[in-house]
């Protein structure tokens, strides 16, 4: 039993085992030899390493933060975390879903996702090292020569070199493509790279021997906007081909950002060149950076989205420690008593933690959900693996946007269960609220997200393909629930599949007709509320299988559980989707009705009608 509540291991192994089922991914010649133990044990040692060592660690760094050396621009990171990520590299997790030719544990990606859901709830900032040294050796592996691999994988890959990735600058935040960092042609076929990237993620620090830093950059005389850039690679110490280093790089961190929170991990200002003595050497073809980029972005946001259901995870248990032990007032149900009761006993309190657990619950499984099509589309072949790869494509934006979103009001309320404590350092909770807040802004913003769900994976595919398979899954799933679930739970999202219809329609014609503006101004909202029903579909599921495995009555709950732990989760968990089938989702529909009642007020609100500046 872990000393420090981060994930809920019980509801892990329920959606990995029994919802999802994973072990069918057996059928699949790479996974023929995985067993159940092998995956347990995976998460048992996720486990153990975040309790034991992750957890004190974030908290002194967010504590004692980043230090940074204006003299000689170094950047040091607390000892904690070095400590932590040196047992994350010794456990192989870097390489958990690298094949076992790759040199990797041959893992499913779906266990991989869960073990570092483990790893991220105990501290945010941790994962932001190995998973930018790990994206780095895939664009090697896809894109890289033979001897641009053999130089830099197998050292990212152990742990002893980090990566970054250099794409944002003071002028080119979402609009990548006006990004200003240089690169002129050599002799040799290398380029010389000028220019400054801002809010580089582990740009610099003195946990690896080297940084290998991916930076975006126009080769000279190329094209503007995104059709022009092209991809380098840029070592803080170039590598020579017999592996030893040279000097410096002309690369240098010129200061990092003071930050909200994610004070464990650097967020960095670069600059290359300043000196003109920069090398980098090409990435794939020239002018197809951000084509290259885009073949790791689903993998990307949805380590996002992770963060956002990791974070809310352990906002909400730690909420729910908190409410088991504090005492305020008397119990709501016996007055009389004249006793003070925990604040669990109060039903406000109990309805925040059950919204919280009803986030999380269900952020759980249609995360773990878009991990098992993952591995479906690697692994499968004709259909099945198109199909699964369409899902991927089409749940990506939803998980990222809304399990972001939700982390930061999970995070939220948390604080709100603490009261004024939970406005203090002294409790986790407020860590957790500023850690979590980056997440909705990073790798595309949300609005971005939406963007990219309504515009590409909807209006722009033909017949709208992807929607159809999400809708058919989601169909499914509500025939499959009806003998066992409420009709009444069972019919609204029945209802919510045909509201969809109906503002998937709107949107159309709205195409059709070039209103784009009035798409882009309801974008979000048709966002959340397809995150809304994708979350009602799990909640659905997981309560019919809830259900099922615990033999309960659904025309009985709730029932009488105490002493019996595996009666009380899966009541709990019934409860839960109840909960959110019940109370949260209803507000779909009002999400729905906002873009049905095509309001042009933001349209229409021109710069000069906002007041107060």
């Amino acid at each position: 039993m872990a000393s420090h509540p981060t994930v809920d291991m019980r509801d892990i192994h329920f959606v990995l085992f029994e919802l999802l089922e994973i072990e069918k991914l057996g059928r699949f010649p790479a996974f023929a030899d995985l067993t159940r133990a092998e995956c347990e044990e995976s998460l048992r040692l996720a486990s153990r390493i975040s309790d034991d060592i992750l957890y004190e660690a974030n908290r002194e760094a967010d504590r004692l933060g980043i230090d940074y050396d204006a003299a000689t621009k170094e950047v040091r990171i607390p000892s904690g975390m070095k400590k932590a990520l040196s047992a994350y590299y010794e456990a192989g997790f870097l390489r958990i879903a690298d094949s076992h030719d790759e040199g990797g544990m041959g893992m499913p990606e779906t266990i991989a996702f869960s073990c570092n859901e483990i790893f991220t709830a105990a501290s945010m900032s941790f994962f932001t090292y190995p998973i930018l040294g790990h994206g780095n050796a895939t664009l090697l592996r896809n894109f890289g020569t033979d001897e641009q691999r053999a130089l830099y994988m197998e050292n990212i890959l152990s742990g002893r070199w980090g990566g970054s990735m250099c794409l944002t600058e003071p002028g080119a935040g979402s609009d990548v493509g006006a990004l200003r960092t240089k690169a002129a042609r050599l002799s040799d076929g290398s380029f010389r790279i000028s220019g400054q990237k801002t809010f580089i993620s582990c740009g610099e620090g003195d946990l690896y021997e080297n940084i290998i830093h991916f930076v975006l950059a126009r080769i000279e005389g190329d094209p503007e906007g995104t059709r022009g850039i092209s991809l380098f690679i840029v070592p803080k110490y170039p590598v020579r081909s017999d592996g030893s280093f040279g000097p410096l790089n002309d690369v240098v961190c010129t200061g990092i950002e003071r930050k909200m929170g994610l004070h464990g991990s650097p967020t960095c200002t670069m600059v290359f060149g300043e000196n003109g003595e920069c090398v980098g050497r090409l990435l794939g073809k020239e002018r197809e950076g951000m084509r290259m980029m885009f073949h790791m972005i689903n993998e990307a946001r949805l380590a996002v989205a992770r963060q956002g259901l990791a974070v809310a995870s352990s906002a909400y248990l730690h909420s729910l420690s908190y409410a088991r032990e504090r005492l305020q007032g008397q119990d709501p149900a016996n007055p009389a008593a004249g006793v003070q009761v925990p604040i669990i006993r109060h039903p406000d309190v109990r309805r925040m933690l059950l919204r919280m657990r009803s986030y999380v619950d269900g952020m759980r499984m249609l995360a773990y959900y878009t991990a098992l099509q993952i591995d479906t589309a690697r692994h499968a072949s004709g259909d099945e693996a198109a199909e699964a790869g369409s899902l991927v494509d089409f749940l990506i934006p939803i998980c990222k946007a809304g399990c972001t979103d939700t982390g930061v009001l999970v995070s939220s309320e948390a604080v709100q269960v603490h009261g004024g404590y939970g406005f203090c350092a002294d409790y986790p909770v407020e860590q957790l609220y500023r850690d979590v807040r980056i997440a909705p802004i990073w790798e595309g913003t949300n609005a971005i997200q939406s963007l990219d769900l309504i515009m590409r994976k909807m209006l722009l595919d033909p017949g709208r393909r992807m929607y159809g398979l999400w809708k058919d899954r989601v169909l499914s799933t509500v025939e499959d629930c009806r003998p066992l679930v409420d009709g009444k739970y069972v019919s609204a999202v029945e209802r919510a599949v045909k509201a969809l219809d109906e503002a998937v329609a709107v949107m159309k014609a709205r195409y059709e007709a070039r209103d784009t503006l009035q798409i882009y101004a309801d974008a979000t909202v048709l966002q959340q509320a397809f995150f809304m029903a994708s979350l009602a579909w799990m909640h659905l599921w997981g309560l019919s299988k809830a259900i099922e495995k615990s033999g309960m009555d659904p025309a009985a709950l709730p029932i009488e559980a105490e002493g019996d732990s595996g009666k009380s989760f899966f009541v709990g968990r019934a409860l839960a989707s109840r909960f959110y089938l019940g109370v949260e989702f209803p507000l779909f529909f009002g999400k729905v009705d906002s873009v049905l009642a095509n309001e042009r007020a933001v349209v229409d609100c021109a710069p000069e009608f906002y007041s107060g500046s």
